[in-house]
């Protein structure tokens, strides 16, 4: 497999389950979900090459890529269901993945980077996996890409547009949580989202962090 495709930006790997795990994103999420999705696998996968982290050896590209691909899985109506979010997403993902014949190992460490992907000071001392799903999410609201140039910015959202992604992520989460209370408990990102969007001029800090970082919102 190349390092780069046409467009300059790193292949997503051409596997049947990678290819399934992104049919089944593109199939249940919104398009700014699922383009959210697929662009945290590039640039998880760009901040494994800036630090020097050799595919095959300190992580597995595909787990990598699902893991990225499924993490926001719990905003879909079959991962809607009576817990956070980002943990309905992991157990979502932890029953696909099963489907299509991952080792439980495997499984598991997928699942663990899926529920952790909000929650910084945890996911890096967990694993690489853990640390790069939780990068490549925060690289795509902007933060921590000065290492990515302008080109391979500008070709990545070529592909995949933005289109009013944190606002989308924050309408996501906050309606599932105005149906389930339970989904936005005490401290929780859902909960905090809520409690922003109940006050003038309801728009949340992870809106307007994304409006005045690198990619825009």
């Amino acid at each position: 497999m190349n390092d780069v495709t046409t467009t300059g930006i790193p292949p997503l790997p051409d596997t049947p389950v990678a290819r399934r795990a992104l049919a089944l994103v593109r199939e249940t999420e919104s398009a700014a979900t699922a383009n959210h999705s697929v662009r945290s696998a590039l640039f998880a996968r760009l901040r494994a090459d800036h630090q020097g982290a050799e595919p095959g050896h300190d992580y597995d590209p595909e787990l990598l890529f699902l893991a990225c691909v499924l993490h926001d899985i719990g905003l879909t109506r079959a991962g809607d269901r009576h817990q956070r979010f980002e943990v309905d997403g992991a157990d979502t993902a932890a029953e696909f993945l099963t489907a299509q014949g991952l080792p439980a190992a495997d499984v598991d460490a997928a699942w663990e980077a899926i529920a952790l992907h909000t929650t910084p000071g945890i996911a890096e001392r967990r694993s690489i996996l853990c640390a790069l799903v939780h990068q490549g999410t925060g690289m795509d609201f902007g933060w921590d890409t000065d290492f990515v140039d302008d080109a391979m910015g500008a070709a990545i959202h070529a592909a995949y547009p933005r289109l009013s992604m944190a606002t989308t992520l924050t309408d996501e989460i906050t309606g599932q949580a105005r149906s389930r209370p339970e989904k936005a408990p005490p401290f929780s990102l859902a909960a905090e989202l809520m409690r922003e969007r109940s006050l003038p001029p309801r728009r949340t800090r992870m809106e307007t962090m994304a409006d005045t970082a690198r990619w825009g919102n």
